[in-house]
């Protein structure tokens, strides 16, 4: 079906570009070298999570002691794997496409600022969108709202005439937060259902598939 929407926000790890394994190897590597192993499956649902939220599920009450060399670990890692890093199929032409149509596309990531730098590199597609948000912008990112009022702001719309693209489950938890309407993305290895769980009015194999839709 057609975006009436004027604003489209994507998420980018796992929806726009295929990197979400490769972070979870980076946090496997890091939860091992601080001596606090936690399983891969884990890592993977708590994905998309701002990343003291991610930190307090996976490490619990050793999160004060391990959580921020755990997460340097993991930023120096995946930074190594960046050379793995490729759009996943349809994601630029998905950008353009809208693009096209005159819609105002915001990249709606709570990564890091380098990382967002690395992802727009791969992604390669700077010409079609015309805001991004990156972890700097808030004080705590997905599931909570802040990152898509964010996003709002800088595309000039309200809410009801935004949607939200993504893979994870807080994609569409934060998304369902603004009132924003929700498509939800199989590309970043989430269940469909759990998607739609989490509030997703639509899902779609990748963003090839989407743009197949419009």
């Amino acid at each position: 079906m057609p975006i009436t929407e004027s604003a489209v926000l994507f998420d980018v790890d796992g929806t726009l570009v295929d990197s979400n394994y490769q972070h979870v190897g980076a946090w496997v590597r890091a939860f091992v070298e601080v001596g606090h192993p936690v399983p891969a499956w884990r890592i993977h649902q708590a994905l998309g999570m701002d990343s003291s939220k991610l930190l307090d599920e996976l490490l619990g009450d050793a999160v004060g002691e391990l959580g921020d060399r755990a997460k340097e670990l993991h930023a120096q890692y995946y930074k190594e794997s960046a050379d793995q890093l490729h759009p996943l199929p349809g994601a630029r032409e998905l950008l353009r496409t809208l693009h096209d149509e005159g819609k105002t596309i915001v990249l709606a990531t709570s990564a890091p600022a380098d990382e967002l730098d690395i992802l727009r590199g791969v992604l390669d597609a700077d010409e079609w969108v015309d805001a991004t948000t990156n972890a700097d912008d808030v004080e705590t990112a997905k599931p909570e709202p802040d990152i898509l009022q964010v996003a709002l702001e800088r595309a000039g719309v309200d809410a009801s005439d935004a949607v939200m693209v993504g893979d994870a489950r807080w994609d569409m938890v934060a998304a369902g937060r603004s009132g924003i309407r929700g498509i939800g993305l199989l590309s970043g290895g989430v269940d469909r259902q759990a998607l739609i769980d989490a509030g997703a009015t639509e899902t779609y194999d990748d963003a090839e598939a989407l743009r197949a839709a419009l």
